[in-house]
């Protein structure tokens, strides 16, 4: 009965001992692969990440290397433009200050205030002496030219259009007055300078904008003209308004400064009080661009 027992309790213990090897083993086995399970979702999540990562470092690189080729585009624009302009003469400026010298000579010789007593528009000298002025003389002005429009206002290429102001004095000699002894009186014979000066504002249309030598017309104008003495002793009248014309050229002979040559003529509808202010001027110019 012993030896049964001992018998039964041996083989409970053996089954047991393998019972409890299997559990180990199987609970060891089953560790492992969780274990892996886990270890393999590590490794999909960092690689999961990496490759965000790398995506992320390549898109950066891209943008960088985009905006350093755009910068680097710009850059070499610039220094294009700048090499470009650096390189080129000096251009000639639109706008322009001139000064201006001509011979001047009128229809008429002007009648100062004497005339009506005893001269004529001859010259000839009456019986108290009176003397009339030359028709030749000389002028000496200055002008302002403005450019507005570059092509003619769309109807022709590199033909600019500009506001012309100027002013020029003419002188026509010197008469002689007698007055006094026209009157009965003592000989008070006396010499005046006959003088006149223009006001004009005109457009003015200049050819080959960019090229050096640009011609230029003016083709119809307003002038002013100032006489000097008055027209006649009985009217003291001095102002008359007329139509200035002209035409001219002008070289660009270096950096912005100007020479030019030119003819106008200004022309009256009428006479003031019995005197022709008509009269045509030609001459030269020297001119500063702005």
């Amino acid at each position: 009965m012993m030896n049964k027992t001992k018998l039964v309790l041996g083989i409970a213990t053996a089954t047991l001992t393998v019972a409890g090897a299997i559990v180990s083993q199987q609970a060891v086995a089953g560790t492992k692969a969780q274990h892996h399970a886990t270890e393999s979702a590590l490794v999909s999540k960092v690689d999961v990440l990496e490759a965000q990562l790398r995506a992320m470092q390549d898109e950066m690189a891209s943008i960088r290397a985009a905006g350093s080729g755009a910068d680097s585009a710009k850059v070499q624009e610039l220094d294009a433009w700048m090499q470009e302009h650096k390189n080129q003469p000096d251009r000639p400026k639109d706008n322009m200050v001139f000064f201006r010298g001509a011979y001047a000579r009128n229809d008429q010789r002007p009648i100062a205030t004497t005339s009506n007593l005893s001269c004529d528009d001859t010259g000839v000298a009456g019986a108290v002496g009176c003397t009339s002025t030359d028709r030749d003389g000389w002028a000496f002005g200055a002008g302002f030219d403005f450019s507005l429009d570059d092509n003619l206002f769309g109807l022709m290429n590199n033909t600019e259009v500009l506001a012309e102001l100027m002013f020029d004095y003419n002188e026509f000699g010197t008469f002689t007055g007698n007055v006094g002894g026209a009157l009965g009186l003592d000989d008070q014979a006396s010499k005046a300078t006959q003088s006149q000066l223009r006001l004009t504002a005109a457009p003015k249309i200049k050819f080959l904008k960019g090229s050096k030598l640009r011609p230029w017309i003016i083709p119809a104008g307003f002038t002013l003209n100032v006489m000097s003495p008055p027209s006649q002793l009985n009217t003291i009248s001095h102002l008359m308004p007329a139509i200035h014309f002209g035409g001219g050229v002008d070289y660009n002979l270096w950096k912005n400064i100007y020479v030019g040559a030119d003819v106008r003529y200004n022309w009256a509808l009428n006479k003031l009080d019995g005197t022709n202010v008509n009269g045509f001027t030609a001459g030269g110019s020297l001119g500063i661009g702005f």
